[in-house]
This record gives C-alpha cells, sequence and structure tokens, in this order.
C-alpha cells in the first residue's frame, strides 16, 4: 500500500480495504478541495487512471446500505446517459465508509452563466420518472416545511435543528413563521416519480470550455421530483444577468408541482439555507439569507 500526500489524515485501515475491493494498489496523491469529514482525496490505482476517494466516519448504523444506495442510482442513471462519475467501488471499516469514483479533468463551476444553467435544466430532464430507491426527498420536503412531525426521517439531526430556527433570532423567526403560514395548507404530496441528485448546486457541477461534464456529489441522491433540485439551482441565480433563466426555471418548477409545491420547495430551501451557516456559527451570512428568502417568497407569491 502505497501513501502519498498526507496519509495520516486517512485511517490505513481504510486505504488497504479500497485496495482489496478494487483490486489495485492505492496511492494518496492529493487533498481535492471541499468536501467534509476525512473529505475528498484524488488517488492513484495502480495501472489504471485517477480516481476520488471519499470517506466518513461511521455514525449511523444504515450508513454502508444508504452508499450502495447511492450506487445503484448512479449505475442506473448513466445508463440514461446522466453525467456523473462512476463509482468504481465502496466499503466500510470498523470506522469509516467510504466511496471511490472516477476522476473527471475538470473544475467546479465559479459561476452561473445562463448557458450553463440551460445546460443543468437539459440534464435535470434526465432524472424525470427514474426514481428507483424508496429514499423520497419530495415527502421529507413537506413534513420539513409544514413542520409535521411523523413519516420517514431522513434527516433527523437536520428535523431537529429547523425546528428550532425561530429561537435564534426575531427576524429569522419572521421568516420562518411567513413559510410556514404559506406551507400550512398544502397537502402532503402523492408521489414521487424523479431522480433528485439533492445537492444541484454550482460547486458541484465540473466545467470544461463553458460545458457541464460532470455533476458530482450525489450521495444523497433519491426519489422525489426533479423540480426539487431545480429549485436549489434557482437559489443560485439571484444576480441580474440570470434573471431570465430564474423566470424560466420558475415556470418549469410550476409546471411540474403547481403553486403549492413550488412553495414548499422553496420554503425547504430557505430552512435548510438558515440551518447551515447558523450550525456552523457564520452568523455574518445569515442576514443574506433571510433577504433572499423573502425575495424568493415574494417572487413565488407574485406568481400565484
Amino acid at each position: 500500500m502505497n501513501q502519498g500526500t498526507d496519509p495520516e489524515e486517512l485511517p490505513t485501515e481504510v486505504l488497504a480495504d479500497v485496495a482489496s475491493v478494487v483490486g489495485a494498489e492505492v496511492t494518496l496523491l492529493s487533498r481535492l478541495p471541499g468536501g467534509f469529514d476525512v473529505g475528498a482525496m484524488r488517488v492513484q490505482l495502480a495501472g489504471r487512471a485517477n480516481a476520488v476517494l471519499k470517506a466518513w466516519p461511521r455514525a449511523r448504523p444504515n450508513q454502508l446500505d444508504e452508499s450502495l444506495r447511492t450506487q445503484r442510482i448512479v449505475e442506473r442513471m448513466r445508463r440514461r446517459g446522466y453525467p456523473t462519475p462512476a463509482w468504481l467501488g465502496v466499503g466500510a471499516t470498523a470506522t469509516h465508509v467510504w466511496h471511490l469514483i472516477d476522476f473527471v479533468d475538470a473544475a467546479p463551476a465559479p459561476e452561473l452563466t445562463p448557458s450553463l444553467v440551460e445546460q443543468l435544466m437539459e440534464i435535470n430532464e434526465l432524472q424525470a420518472g427514474q426514481a428507483s430507491e424508496p429514499y423520497d426527498h419530495w415527502s421529507y420536503a413537506w413534513r420539513l416545511a409544514t413542520g409535521q412531525e411523523f413519516g420517514q426521517d431522513l434527516a433527523p439531526s437536520l428535523s431537529r435543528a429547523v425546528a428550532g430556527l425561530s429561537e435564534y433570532s426575531s427576524v429569522v423567526s419572521a421568516l420562518v413563521e411567513r413559510l410556514r403560514l404559506m406551507c400550512a395548507d398544502v397537502s402532503p404530496p402523492r408521489a414521487a416519480p424523479d431522480m433528485v441528485h439533492a445537492d444541484f448546486k454550482p460547486d458541484n457541477v465540473l466545467v470544461r470550455d463553458g460545458a457541464v461534464v460532470a455533476v458530482v456529489d450525489i450521495g444523497n441522491a433519491g426519489s422525489g421530483t426533479r423540480a426539487t433540485d431545480l429549485t436549489t439551482l434557482q437559489w443560485h441565480t439571484f444576480q441580474g444577468p440570470l434573471d431570465g433563466v430564474r423566470r424560466r426555471l420558475s415556470t418549469r418548477i410550476l409546471d411540474l408541482v403547481g403553486w403549492e409545491g413550488a412553495a414548499v420547495l422553496v420554503a425547504t430551501q430557505i430552512l435548510v439555507r438558515l440551518e447551515f451557516p447558523i450550525r456552523h456559527g457564520r452568523h455574518e451570512v445569515v442576514p443574506g439569507v433571510v433577504k433572499r428568502g423573502h425575495r424568493a417568497l415574494d417572487e413565488l407569491n407574485a406568481l400565484h
């Protein structure tokens, strides 16, 4: 087992398990930008191309099953031409769960452009009717937006954190109250027909020469409505040059789920965007999220 840059950051037993599963010697090359916990590492497989290794400390008993679910989704979607890298292996040690994927020689999108948004909307259409795993982001969004406390909870810690957001400040409380009222009478969704990426944002889009070549960080993928991913994409279009494509996104979201469904998805987006900086102590970010949240609700109300 060879070890390259900063091998102490990854337990040697993880590297040994990877080598055992993929049948090739593994050399750590460098850490890649972003990632949580151990993060993403670029590795060399002996006699083969580079790959990306991600590993997380084991925190839940079903963590390996979750990764295997994602691997099945990736295999299904790649057969449809969905541009996400192949998963080369999945495994677990006593302390970590890991997966290994193809390395794509491209950079995260530095910013969205109208052309990139158009490309991503086309990619999103490949998700239509491709729900294959009972991991329903659509019902979960409804529970999060309406404050319901029953049903399968995909992220219990997130749900608990969102439930306490109103205690953060009066300004945040007012925004949460506004979106709760907007969603109060929305009925639960009846179906989850599409594949959902669940983190469809610019830094998970790899670009080369102005073209999208890969959509990565698909580890939380599941079922639901593809409008979920369009709503995430829309959150990142609040700049002047993108006003036109944001309106196109709004039209498409409404076509897919109607106004009430769009309200649930926008509300969920706002709650998640509030929870993250508050949890990580990035309090300077919160006012901007509040401002953008009210603008998103204003725009949606104008379409009612």
